[in-house]
Order: structure tokens, then sequence, then C-alpha cells
């Protein structure tokens, strides 16, 4: 046995007891011919004490110890002098008085010391010497957290009669709206898997194959770029799926399981919910045109308000070329906006731009009563008193206004919005507002291919009125049973009630410009299976990593993993990705380009 004890749960009934602990050297202090050491482990420190006069081998190996070499010790526990306890550690009351020691592995010199400063070292740094890194408690507590946290969310499964089932990771390129990791395939040349990202079409067949309420803890994959919510590559998710399911069945199961998991991981105060204790369940039109984002923050009431009808006829012509084109006119009152300065209207300008808007006007409400715009002079005394009005501004005030077609100026004022409840610390982290966003657009025009109608979210959602809206209604007037949960400001899952008769769905592939050849090709498994009696089912897949990040306020959710990618996608540890030899590429048929 190499230790009797961890270096974090000695105290003063210890006193008198022989102990044997192992683990890395912290800290190391000469005084006056006594070396003192912290001794950590993964459960905390405990002090250790080598006096010539106790044991003068034991003393003499210690004074070639350095930081992070790893030791065995046997001694006596005893109390530390008065003057020198430290109440900071749980073991502070006491030191061991060390008569052996073995040196069980040395350490080069660490390139950044361990503990919680570390958070000022290069992130690069850190992640190369990540097995270095992983020493530090802050990072121990992640993992530990991350293990409760799937724990408890297993149990809450496995107690509603929940199955876990584990799919394939080899699966087939399928169009969940990021770029497919693919594998080539030695035995099919020419052909590939693509690793999965999500296991939508494998838990659909789940359900027709009776399983009824299946989850898991699933591993995704996506090439998409990281941020500091999404790890690239690789991700965790709750997927989970149920049969014989309307839309209120699965809010009936994830609400009461995130709203336990913020009281049981998070300080922070749910607040936002309906007086019947359920979650809010917003419209994503509704939320588009108040919040100006399908993910809202509702920590802060800042609204935006449609203003249209009132300007339609004003001489700006800002306002007037918009509506002329179609277009639409929106403000936002932003309270005590008015103490912006003139830069920092600059700056929310350019957040607008960078979202399309053309710029930003505004009126600000000075504290003397006065307004300050260089639009007033084309809306005129009443139209301005009107919209002041209109959207309940008050001295001390700032209106932005959004001039564009629709989309457009919701997503300008949305950011602006956004970072207005960043600069007016609005965004209190005290508290957790939770809803749904829910009736998605089945279908909106491509990004990448002008004009073309493409899926807007999830291609598997059952469309609202099924085949009769996809035969009879525009497509951009066709609503899914599409819903995402939103925490703080951030996704934190997208779920939907799927489609599960292959009539409907190669109508709704179709206006996207699929062909039935092609759906076929594609989803050849999965028509065939609805074509052998598939239930009406549904579910959700909540990003497990995202949401823990959000309840706890961590920085990035890089260090939730224990070997992450870094910012570029690159595992800088173990120099990934990396070429490969001409015999492997050989093997699996390739040829490549980069010289």
């Amino acid at each position: 046995m190499l230790r009797t004890n961890t270096c974090g749960e000695l105290n003063k009934k210890d006193i008198g007891r022989e102990v044997k602990l192992a683990g890395w050297v912290h800290h190391r202090r000469d005084h006056g011919g006594i070396i003192f050491i912290d001794l950590r482990d993964k459960y905390g420190i405990t002090q250790i004490k080598f006096d010539p006069e106790i044991d003068s081998e034991a003393h003499k190996e210690a004074d070639k110890l350095r930081n992070e070499w790893v030791i065995q010790v046997t001694g006596k526990v005893v109390r530390r002098p008065e003057d020198m306890v430290n109440p900071k550690l749980k073991t502070g009351e006491i030191e061991v008085e060390i008569d052996n020691l073995k040196i069980l592995g040395k350490s080069k010199t660490p390139p950044f010391e361990i503990g919680d400063e570390a958070q000022g070292v290069n992130e690069n740094i850190r992640l190369k010497y990540r097995f270095v890194d992983l020493r530090r408690e802050r990072i121990q507590k992640m993992l530990e957290t991350k293990d409760k946290f799937i724990t408890s969310i297993r149990n809450y499964f496995h107690k509603k009669g929940f199955v876990e089932v584990q799919t394939p990771i080899l699966a087939n390129s399928s169009p969940e709206g990021a770029r497919d990791f693919l594998v080539p395939s030695r035995y099919y040349p020419g052909k590939f898997y693509a690793l999965p990202q999500a296991p939508q079409q494998f838990k659909q067949l789940l359900m027709v194959g009776g399983v009824d309420k299946y989850f898991q803890i699933a591993p995704c994959f996506r090439d998409e770029d990281p941020r500091v919510d999404r790890h690239y590559g690789e991700f965790y998710q709750l997927d989970m799926e149920m049969g014989f399911v309307e839309q209120e069945d699965v809010f009936d199961i994830m609400e009461p399981l995130m709203l336990d998991l913020t009281k049981e991981f998070s300080q922070k105060e749910i607040i936002g919910l309906n007086d019947n204790g359920r979650f809010k369940r917003i419209p994503w039109r509704e939320a588009m045109n108040k919040y100006g984002s399908d993910k809202p923050d509702l920590r802060f009431n800042l609204e935006i308000v449609p203003v249209t009808e009132s300007v339609k006829n004003c001489g700006f012509a800002v306002f007037a070329s918009a509506i002329a084109k179609g277009g639409v006119v929106h403000a936002l009152k932003v309270d005590g906006g008015a103490r912006f300065t003139r830069k920092e209207i600059d700056d929310l300008t350019e957040i607008a731009k960078s979202k399309g808007a053309k710029g930003l006007a505004y009126i600000v409400l000075k504290e003397d009563g006065a307004l300050q715009s260089p639009i007033i002079k084309f809306l005129g005394d009443d139209l301005t008193e009107e919209i002041i009005r209109r959207v309940n501004a008050v001295t001390g005030d700032i209106v932005f206004f959004g001039a564009d077609n629709w989309r457009t100026v919701c997503d300008a004022l949305g950011a602006v919005r956004n970072e207005c409840g960043a600069k007016l610390d609005l965004k209190d982290n005290a508290k957790a507002s939770w809803c749904w966003i829910v009736d998605f657009p089945m279908y909106d025009y491509s990004e990448t291919e002008q004009g073309k109608i493409d899926f807007s979210h999830n291609p598997f959602s059952m469309p609202q009125g099924g085949l009769q809206a996809l035969k009879e209604k525009n497509p951009l007037e066709i609503l899914a049973y599409q819903y995402d949960m939103i925490l703080n400001g951030f996704e934190v899952s997208s779920g939907g009630i799927r489609n599960h008769d292959p009539e409907i769905m190669y109508k709704a592939f179709g206006i996207a410009g699929y062909t039935k050849e092609e759906v076929d090709k594609k989803f050849g498994g999965m028509i065939r299976a609805f074509e052998y009696g598939a239930p009406p089912h549904g579910g959700n897949a909540p990003g497990i990593d995202r949401i823990l990040m959000i309840l706890n306020d961590w920085d990035s959710i890089r260090d939730m993993y224990a070997f992450p990618k870094d910012g570029q996608g690159r595992d800088v540890m173990m120099d990934s990705p990396s070429e490969v030899n001409e015999r492997q590429l050989k093997d699996l048929h390739i040829k490549t380009t980069k010289k």
C-alpha cells in the first residue's frame, strides 16, 4: 500500500498516529535546517516536516526535492505550533514529522505554477502540458462536477423508465447543419463513414423498434468553428427520445430535470417561470420581434417595439425607403442609456452593421429634459413624442431604431440589446432564466444559395398541419413542431416532434430541393423503417457541457474537457491533427494534393 491516508483528510483527531502519504511536492521551504514540504494529492494538501534530529537520512534526501516530484513518506501526525496554524487549509492544524522518504518520480521544472494562478498562463501552454494543468484544483473540481452532473442525469432518466442505449459512432453522412468528419473505408474504396453530428436517425429508429423511452450521454462530432460555449470537433449531449408523445410530454420530462440541475449544481435563483412553475413558451416570431433573437436572455427586460405604422408617412428617408421596400422599423428603448458616450453609441452602431444594418438611428432623452438626435428634424416634434410614448421612454433613456427588412432589423437590434444588457450590468449571474422557443419556421431561404428554399432547423421535424400544409401553404409560412430550450441567452437544447410518415418526409425534403432518389440514398434506412409502422415520437438533446458551463459561470467550455482542443481545433499536447504515412493512405485508397 503506497498510502494509508490522503493529503486532504488528516486533522487534529489524527494527532499521534503513524501515517503513510503519497503525492506531489507542491511547495518546498527551508527554515533553519528544517525542511517543510506542502504535499499535494487530488484530495488536498498536508504540510510535512523533515527534521534532521528525527531522521537525518530522510532530511538528506528531502534536500533534493523540487516542485512536482512524486514522493511517498511515513511519519507521525503532530499538532502545529499555535503561530503556524493555517486556517485556509483543511489540514491546517496539523503537520506530519517524516521518518522515511521514498522518491517515486522526478519532474522537470514545470512550465507554470500548479495553482489557480495558472489562469494567467497562455492557454496553449496549458494545453500543451495538459497533464500538468490537470493537477490544478480548479480543473479537478470541474471534472468531478461534470461526473456528478452526468450521474444525476442518468439517475433521473432511469427512475423515469428510460433505457440507455449506445448508438453507432461510425455512421452515414447526414445534413445536420454542420460539416461532417469523414472516415474513409478500407473495405469499400471511395466510400466514407461519417462521425455522427447527433444520433438523430438512430434514436428515431429505436422508436420504430419499440424502445419507447431512450436516452444516452452521446458524443457528437461537428466540424464547426470553436467559440467560448462550443468546443471544437466533439461535445456531449443528453440525447433522449420518446414514443407515442406530443410536444407537451417532452416538456413534462425535461423541465423538472433542468430545474433540479439548476438547484443542485448552481447557486442561481430561478426566475421567469409561469404561475404554474413551468417554463415560459415564446413563439419564434414573437421572440424575434421582442428580443431580436431566438435565444433571448430574459434576465433583463429590454424589449423591441414595432413602430412601422407610426413612422410610415414620416419625412425621414431611411425609414420611408425601408417601408417602401416592404421592410419594417423597430425601436429599442434602453433604460439609462442616455449616459452612453458618443464612442459607445458608435460601437453599438458597428455591432448593428455587423448584422447587416446600414446604420443605427437614435434619440437620447437627456437628464435636463432635452432630446438629442439627428433624426428629430425629420420626424417632427409630434411624431417624436408619439414614438417616445409608444416605447415608454423617460428621461435618462435612449431609443435606438432599426429600419430594413424584417430579419435584418431583428438581428441588428437583438445584437444591440444584448450588448446593452452587458454594458449596463443587466445580466445577473445570480439568476437563471429558462424558457422554450417554439413554433420555428419549417423553411427559410438558404444561406449559401440565393433564392433557394432550405430547412431552417432540423429537417426531421414534423410540419404543423402535416401533408396538407406542405401541399397548400407557402413554404416560408409553414411552422414546425420544433423547439429550443434557452438558458440566460444561450441555446442549450434543440428538439422536436419527428416526421414519421414516408409520404410527408418525401414532400418535406422535396420542397427543400431533394429528389426522391436523394432522400432514399441519404435516409433509406429510416424511410424503410417508417414503412413498417412508426409511432409518433419526439425528443430533444441538451448540451451537457454548455449547461454546466452556464450554471457555474465558467469562462470557457474547453476547461471542462480532460483533453480539449485549442481555439483553432488543434490538440497541441498530442500534435493532432497530424500527417500519416503513405502506407496508411494507400490502404485507404487516398491521395493528398498537399505537398
